[in-house]
């Protein structure tokens, strides 16, 4: 009983282990999982999750010199979406969940 009992142990525990070291590949391996000054997803804006505050979504745009930042709403899609200025033009701006800023 003891033997099948630890057996049984150890082949979950093994089945753990294979799970846990599987390897997840994202799209484009090559860009980060969060947007940098010098780096944007190809694809944004990327649909997710977004765990960005109002407060944090607003600063974060202002950061990247948009200004006059209005209507500043979460869509489903986890995506911000405003109406800005930048460079004395007004433009639609986009944030998603990984930083990525996207202007139209």
């Amino acid at each position: 009983m003891k033997r099948t009992i630890a057996a049984t142990a150890f082949l979950a525990a093994s089945a753990f282990a294979v799970y846990a070291q599987t390897a997840t590949t994202s799209p484009d391996p090559e860009t980060p999982a969060v947007a940098t000054p010098d780096t944007t997803n190809p694809t944004a804006p990327v649909q997710g999750a977004n765990s960005f505050t109002e407060e944090q979504a607003r600063a974060r745009l202002e950061e990247n010199g948009y200004t006059s930042v209005t209507g500043l709403k979460l869509d489903d899609k986890g995506i911000w979406q405003a109406s800005a200025t930048k460079d004395g033009k007004p433009v639609t701006v986009t944030l998603d969940y990984q930083g990525n800023i996207v202007a139209n």
